[in-house]
């Protein structure tokens, strides 16, 4: 196990021992996957077995990658189970949200402080993060099933709601099961279970036309094209993380003798390119989960318009949509969805009182203790809140030409690319020391940044200036942003009717 072999510099160390522990589990979970999928097949195997092997191998490479550190993983599970057994429905929820969130937090903490900082490359507490996100959903999905009644839910939340308590094999199955306990990604419980019982094409057979669902409703679609191309996908990312951040780690940005002797155009454009080389690693996490998830059958999404079936259900990230950009929004929307959508139904549609700021927070939170993960949450508010500004403003006067709106684009995905890296780097650096450093030393970017940003905020009234919403206007606000829901579960959660365009 890698817990007492993962040591050095791990920010100098892009293939670390560790993950190469890690990598190997992923691919063995993805050559069992395929197997899962084709000799544990709900036709063949009941419900019960299905659970039992996805469960006990997904200990087994909990084990094989943490060591007995992995116990936590049972740990919390465990009491959080007992929680939502023990405790009226009324309330549950939330003393599962604060008893979960408390465990990973308590974990973060010694494993940052007791153990090596900055340690993070195979850390136990990444599995534990995505255990958190599925135990709270459970809950509040368990609350809104039990307690709610049916006109008080929304569509989604309809949807979701879990009208009996789960079993303790279907809770573990759901929490650990081998497809999902290293890398996720997360998803709703009444999905899994679909998926385990063989109900998971059932929905989506009815969702096609009549000629689509009798072309496709007497064999299950095969992953096998999607498994294949992300698993490229992979490869590709991981070669460009294990080259270019090799040559361009992004602590350099706050070396002296590199600030010193390089002009300022240089360290932006050198910022970007270490940013750029460091989202393959994420890419390459994400994309091999949701590959593993594909081949052992779960992810179909429905079929595309030419028939081809769609794998994207639990899809994590939208690779091109990220590096093309154009706004704060549209990146946040195509990063880590998953984990966005669990902060957008624990948190953003619940919380009362200013559900953006709670949620950046709680999001800093699950992230962990290092200083740096709250100063980015802390300026993705201030960047959020000034490009929701920006936009209302200035991209109205941009939409009479397609030379006007290709010129505001490439203004705006430049701007996005620059807020993403200065919001980033402190989330990479760790340490509050560090990420001070590189604030001091790109502070003259404001300068460049306010000087035409003055400009153009001065060519249009301000948002307060803007008339209110009539009701008609706000009901035809709220019916957009309900379709777009409906149309695209991974709408953006930061986006209310006031500040739609």
């Amino acid at each position: 196990s890698c817990d007492t072999e993962c040591v050095g510099d791990t920010k100098k160390q892009p293939m670390s021992y560790c993950m190469v522990n890690f990598v190997v589990c992923q691919l063995f979970a993805l050559v069992t996957a395929f197997w899962f999928r084709l000799y544990l097949h709900p036709s063949k195997t009941s419900p019960f077995i299905r659970h039992v092997v996805a469960t006990l191998l997904g200990f087994y490479l909990a084990l094989f990658c943490f060591g007995w550190y992995a116990l936590h993983f049972l740990v919390q599970s465990g009491i959080a189970y007992g929680v939502m057994i023990f405790t009226s429905v009324e309330h549950m929820h939330k003393y599962c949200f604060v008893v979960t969130l408390g465990y990973l937090c308590f974990c973060q903490v010694t494993s940052a402080y007791v153990f090596d900082y900055g340690m993070y490359s195979a850390d136990f507490t990444g599995p534990m993060m995505v255990i958190t996100q599925k135990i709270t959903s459970l809950a509040f999905e368990i609350h809104d099933g039990l307690m709610k009644r049916e006109e008080h839910l929304k569509p989604s939340q309809k949807y979701l709601a879990v009208r009996k308590m789960p079993s303790l094999l279907e809770y573990l199955s759901y929490n650990c099961n081998f497809m999902g306990i290293l890398a996720g990604p997360t998803c709703s419980y009444n999905d899994y279970i679909a998926f385990i019982e063989g109900r998971w094409y059932e929905p989506k057979h009815l969702e096609s036309n009549g000629k689509e669902n009798g072309k496709f409703k007497q064999s299950d679609p095969s992953p096998k094209r999607d498994v294949i191309q992300k698993v490229c996908t992979c490869a590709l990312s991981l070669m460009v993380y294990l080259v270019i951040y090799t040559i361009c780690p992004t602590v350099r940005i706050i070396d002296d003798t590199f600030m010193a002797s390089n002009p300022f155009y240089i360290q932006v454009f050198y910022l970007y390119i270490s940013m750029l080389a460091l989202r393959p690693k994420y890419y390459f996490v994400w994309t091999l989960a949701d590959a593993i998830n594909n081949a052992a059958g779960f992810g179909f999404n429905g079929y595309n318009t030419d028939g081809t079936p769609k794998w994207d259900r639990i899809s994590n990230l939208r690779i091109l949509n990220i590096e093309f950009a154009t706004s704060f929004k549209m990146f946040l929307d195509n990063w880590n969805i998953q984990t966005a959508l669990w902060l957008k139904r624990v948190c953003y549609e619940r919380c009362p009182y200013n559900p953006t700021a709670a949620t950046f927070l709680l999001s800093a939170i699950w992230h962990g203790v290092y200083p740096g993960y709250y100063l980015t949450f802390i300026t993705g508010i201030v960047v959020t809140m000034a490009a929701r500004a920006v936009r209302h403003n200035v991209r109205q006067h941009f939409l009479g030409s397609a030379t006007l709106k290709l010129i505001y684009d490439v203004i705006t995905w430049f701007s996005t690319q620059m807020a993403i890296c200065y919001t980033v780097v402190p989330f990479v650096l760790l340490a509050v020391g560090p990420s001070l450093k590189f604030y001091r030393s790109v502070i003259h970017l404001h300068q460049y940044v306010s000087i035409p940003g003055q400009a153009l905020m001065s060519l249009t009234p301000a948002v307060t200036d803007s008339p209110p919403l009539t009701d008609d206007q706000y009901l035809s606000c709220v019916q957009a942003n309900k379709q777009n829901c409906l149309s695209s579960p991974h709408n953006n959660w930061l986006l209310d009717p006031h500040t739609a365009l």
